[in-house]
């Protein structure tokens, strides 16, 4: 990336932004954004992470989109792959199902699949992907081994089994920025939550279909699949069962990310607000369906629609309050990001590395593996000339160039 800042994508914007004539108000209406989102985006401290919103400001600023695309800052990293993404892409390209139907079985020891799922989760919620991608290799043709063959009358236990197993399969892939194999995994969840006839586990799963959804950039089908199941679930959860209460507000909080994301600031602060009153009749301490729905991790999403809406002081007085030390290390490390990127909107690069840093103590798995902690550190560069030598590291460190 070029060390001259004035020739970044957000000079030019702001070059010729002036040159029509328009305010920062006045361009942020035209393009249906915050005027929060602009000043950042001139600044260089928020990156537009799609064509389609290039095509849109090179269309007001009466630009080709080329001439914008010319001048973005250029990051360059090395090509990466996470520990065992490799493994668990081939991991589901198996026909294990056909395999199952086909072949002669021992009888399945149920304590050791639920005791191997278990350490699953466990797995994706540290960033272990390396012996995660380890043990499902053995634990996918096993649980739907057990599934198919294992009497009538255990059946669905078994398929739900497998449809948590296939959850962490998608989880992982998900983090790893994988999502077309992430889909493939939350797809045969749901069709064996759907075999155990199972309601709760396929809106879990639709569940995770949104969060992978959000990390391919497709927010309106996150938006639609977290909407969906929320709607679904109405009824169930209006009879008072806490875990249907639980579920359709995770998914409330999907809805919340969404709608941040496209930029729909009172949908999501009120998706937000709806959530928060359900996990108050929810309460702290559970984790139905691997959610981790509560009070506190509604507090942690607060902060992370904030920064996905530009709101960057809403962010940090919302992490002020924040107590998440019951929640995974997981959820912990996405809020240390989340706080990051807040840091970052406002050009605060010590504190912002601070919170990077602090992220990677948790989980230098799951830092390593996504995408946007290489993009963050990478704009950290380009805004601090020079880069401080903690900066530098970490950049080294991440694989960014």
């Amino acid at each position: 990336m070029s060390p001259d800042y004035e020739k970044t994508l957000g000079k030019k914007i702001q070059f010729n932004r002036k040159r029509r004539g328009l305010s920062q108000k006045e361009f942020a209406v035209l393009l249906d954004r915050s005027e929060a989102w602009v000043s950042q985006v001139e600044r260089g401290v928020r990156r537009i992470d799609r064509m389609t919103v290039l095509e849109k400001v090179a269309d007001v600023l009466d630009l080709p989109v080329a001439e914008l695309a010319a001048e973005a800052p250029v990051v360059a990293s090395t090509v990466m792959e996470p520990p065992g993404a490799s493994r668990l892409r081939l991991a589901l390209s198996a026909a294990h199902s056909l395999k199952a139907i086909l072949g002669g079985h021992e009888p399945p020891d149920l304590d050791k699949l639920r005791e191997d799922t278990e350490h699953a989760w466990a797995l994706t919620h540290e960033g272990n992907y390396a012996d995660l991608a380890e043990l499902l290799e053995d634990l996918v043709p096993q649980a739907e081994s057990a599934a198919r063959s294992a009497p009538e009358g255990e059946r669905p236990e078994l398929f739900r089994l497998l449809a948590t197993v296939y959850h962490t399969c998608s989880a992982a892939l998900a983090n790893m920025g994988e999502p077309e194999a992430a889909w493939i995994a939350v797809d045969r969840s749901v069709v064996a939550a759907e075999r155990a006839n199972d309601p709760l586990l396929m809106a879990a799963g639709e569940f995770r279909l949104s969060i992978v959804f959000l990390g391919a950039w497709r927010y309106e089908q996150a938006a639609r699949a977290s909407g969906s199941a929320a709607d679904a679930l109405e009824p169930l959860a209006a009879t008072g069962e806490v875990e249907a209460i639980a579920l359709r507000g995770a998914l409330t909080l999907q809805r919340a990310v969404a709608a941040g994301k496209a930029n729909q600031a009172d949908d999501a602060y009120e998706f937000i607000r709806a959530a928060r009153e359900m996990a108050e009749t929810v309460g702290p301490g559970r984790n139905d369906y691997n959610t981790e729905f509560g009070p506190a991790n509604v507090d942690l999403y607060e902060v992370s629609v904030a920064v996905e809406l530009g709101d960057a002081g809403v962010a940090l007085r919302a992490a002020d309050r924040v107590d998440a030390t019951g929640l995974s290390s997981e959820r912990q490390t996405r809020f240390h990001l989340d706080v990051a990127r807040a840091h970052a909107q406002r050009r605060q690069i010590a504190e912002s590395v601070a919170s990077i840093q602090a992220a990677r103590r948790l989980s230098p798995g799951l830092v390593g593996a996504l995408p946007a902690v290489k993009q963050l550190v990478a704009d950290l560069t380009t805004m601090s000339q020079p880069p401080s030598d903690e900066l530098k590291s970490l950049a080294t460190e991440l694989g960014v160039l």
